[in-house]
């Protein structure tokens, strides 16, 4: 997504393999935009496919190019505000910013300013490659120019571009290694959450347990796909969802694993990619933010941070 003139959003995205959904669902679950939303920008011309305007009913094929240009608001410009950006990474194509919790990424109503992309504005051209739920924390990478969004999210979608989270869930999984593989897409019951359903797109997620405590397992979650909410929809589909997580069930016992209010124990952790340029491996860390290492402690009885546990260790199961 991209920020300039008076654009409000705009989003890019390439069909991923094995997708046969209709143009309007596709653009619904690779922007977080209502079905709605998604037929109006169509049916106005700010939708096209590999250059072309198409309908709703359309289906694209998989690699084809989707751009969507939501207009702004009137009298709602996109701000560009000097808001302070923990950068871990930064050269002329491309950096990577590690996101706080309760930071929302895009402007919406009750959301017009302070959000990453209005840092990002400030900053110059930037274009989101991927994003983050607003109370999860961690690293988020983010293009320069156009071309360099298409290299990198054409690397997602050939799972060059590795994220690996570091996430608490409610309960014990029945065994150290589990491989999530269902469909994903907006709940028919509750159009702000998203579900497991036949008419979702595939996803799947790779969660390898790192720690067992009392009540609570500390994973580490590798997406293979990166569907909206994908790890905690699927933590919850398992009967383990994320803690912290009043969307998905995990909301409870917060005063027991130290939580604040609205947070989840989800955290962005890890990042590894091929820079497209350079060529260079990037390996790109981000270590628990002081709410989650509270947390941590509390359930550990110690401290204990993320290389204690084997975070950052190669696994075959999660490359």
């Amino acid at each position: 997504m991209s920020g300039a003139g008076d654009a409000g959003a705009r989003y890019e995205f390439v069909v991923p393999p094995g997708s046969a959904a209709r143009l309007d669902l596709a653009i619904v679950a690779a922007t977080g935009l209502s079905r709605n939303q998604a037929a109006t920008l169509i049916a106005t011309g700010q939708v096209t496919v590999d250059g072309r305007r198409e309908r709703a009913s359309f289906r694209p094929l998989p690699g084809s190019a989707v751009v969507v240009v939501v207009p702004s608001t009137p009298g709602r410009p996109l701000l560009a505000e000097d808001i302070p950006l923990s950068i871990v990474y930064d050269d002329e194509y491309l950096l990577v910013v590690d996101k706080p919790a309760g930071m929302v990424v895009h402007p919406a109503p009750g959301n017009w300013s302070g959000t990453l992309v209005n840092a990002l504005h400030y900053l110059g051209e930037s274009h989101l490659v991927h994003r983050l739920d607003k109370e999860t924390s961690g690293l988020l990478v983010v293009a320069k120019s156009e071309k360099m969004q298409r290299q990198l999210q054409g690397a997602l979608a050939a799972r060059q571009l590795k994220r690996l989270y570091a996430a608490l869930s409610w309960g014990h999984l029945a065994s150290d290694h589990i491989t999530v593989d269902r469909a994903v897409g907006r709940d028919p019951r509750d159009r702000k959450r998203m579900a497991i359903v036949t008419t979702g797109r595939p996803a799947r997620t790779d969660f390898a347990r790192l720690a067992r405590y009392d009540s609570v397992d500390l994973l580490r979650a590798r997406l293979h796909t990166g569907r909206t909410h994908q790890i905690r929809v699927h933590l919850a589909s398992i009967g383990h969802p994320v803690v912290g997580d009043d969307t998905y069930g995990g909301g409870g016992g917060r005063r027991v694993v130290a939580l604040p209010p609205h947070r989840h124990f989800l955290h962005a952790a890890w990042l590894r990619f091929r820079h497209p340029i350079t060529g260079a491996d990037m390996d790109l860390r981000s270590p628990l933010p002081e709410d989650l290492l509270r947390s941590l402690a509390a359930v550990s009885h110690e401290d204990t941070g993320l290389d204690d546990v084997g975070f950052f260790r190669n696994s075959d199961h999660d490359g």
